[in-house]
């Protein structure tokens, strides 16, 4: 019978607490996986998935490489264990005149032989079965694994395929994403994922200054991003209000800072009405003007709760590579523009103060511009 083998490796170091990432992690695998037919067997510290169609193997077994929590995946054959049956699919696992080497794990200390024996013993039948077959236990071209369990069963597979490990979302908390249309901030979202979070999100946009094509593309971009975070709602926020007033009554200079400042305050609402702990952005020190250290410390005094930066210390080349391992890169590319690009100034400060920004703000309705835009709210779910 072939069966989907998960393993999970950060997870088993949690100790009494274990079973709690555990039943987060099986709630995500049959989220992901309510589409198939299929069962699911817990065996020590990995999950047998079995009784699945044939033709939707694939398609499992690709989602399941992007559940966060789950470290490394083989499809292999269960047999019932006897020397006899690991021979035989044993031998559906080489391809003749190529070199090889057979690993075994002996989880059934009652066989009657140990692992090393029946690695030993496996490889001399495979010889004496082909002898275009060569052993090399050093670089061999393929490995047979054979891992022999404590109820009478054997798997025996011939890759492991890593997947993207890390811990089950919804073992981290809620943290609400600033998604825009760029490269950096799904990135960011797919980081934190990464490390058990639940995200919500808020995307800023300047209509009628920004097409609906700027906003498919966020949505585009939020559908990839549930490969790793199950589910992801996006609320929609319009702020063209607030980029023309601070455009007509403010410094030109300021105009970035201070729009990443309401930015900030409105996320910061929006994260307590969901229940959100953080708010997370894609910044990275230094990339552009409003991302320099005086930057970041004056959009933060607006923020009394954690901003997570999980990219600051990324360079653009290693954010790229992670956007292109997760296939958001060619969307984010796409040339539609974002509210960040209206009303650009054409020097932008690089180190705004604190002060400076309280009294451009008392030029502003403040509170009356935050009401407005978080009137303009849509939500949407994917």
């Amino acid at each position: 019978m072939k069966v989907i083998i998960l393993r999970y490796s950060e997870i088993f170091l949690k100790g009494n607490n274990r079973s709690y990432f555990e039943g987060a992690l099986v709630e995500n695998i049959k989220t992901a996986l309510k589409s198939y037919q299929y069962k699911m067997v817990k065996r020590s510290a990995r999950y047998i998935i079995s009784d699945y169609n044939d033709q939707d193997e694939q398609a499992i077994f690709d989602t399941l490489k992007n559940i966060f929590g789950i470290y490394s995946l083989s499809i292999a054959q269960q047999v019932d264990s006897s020397m006899d049956n690991i021979f035989a699919i044993s031998k559906t696992m080489v391809e003749k005149g190529k070199t090889f080497r057979v690993v075994c794990n002996r989880a059934d200390k009652t066989f009657p032989l140990n692992s090393m024996e029946i690695a030993r013993e496996i490889g001399h039948m495979l010889l004496d079965w082909d002898n275009s077959l060569v052993v090399d236990l050093h670089k061999p071209e393929q490995i047979v694994y054979i891992d022999v369990r404590e109820n009478g069963k054997t798997f025996v597979y011939n890759s492991i395929v890593k997947a993207v490990d890390g811990m089950p979302v919804g073992t981290g908390g809620k943290g609400l994403l600033l998604l825009s249309g760029g490269i950096d901030s799904p990135v960011a979202g797919y980081m934190m994922a990464k490390r058990g979070m639940v995200l919500y999100a808020v995307h800023f946009h300047s209509f009628p200054y920004t097409s609906d094509r700027a906003r498919e593309k966020v949505f585009e971009l939020a559908k990839r991003l549930t490969k790793y975070c199950v589910h992801l709602t996006v609320e929609c926020i319009n702020v063209a209000e607030i980029q023309t007033e601070i455009h007509q009554k403010c410094n030109e200079s300021y105009t970035i800072t201070l729009l990443r400042r309401f930015m900030m305050r409105i996320a910061q609402i929006i994260a307590k009405r969901q229940g959100c702990g953080a708010v997370i952005t894609g910044e990275s020190l230094g990339q552009v003007a409003s991302q320099t250290l005086e930057s970041l410390t004056t959009t933060n005094a607006v923020c009394t709760m954690p901003a997570f930066r999980p990219l600051i210390g990324f360079d653009k080349e290693e954010i790229v590579t992670i956007a292109k391992k997760i296939d958001t890169y060619e969307t984010s590319i796409e040339p539609f523009e974002d509210c960040c690009t209206i009303f650009l100034p054409k020097s932008p400060i690089t180190r705004p103060k604190v002060e400076v920004c309280q009294k451009l703000e008392a030029r502003l309705d403040v509170d009356g511009l935050i009401e407005k835009a978080l009137a303009s709210a849509e939500i949407f779910k994917f």
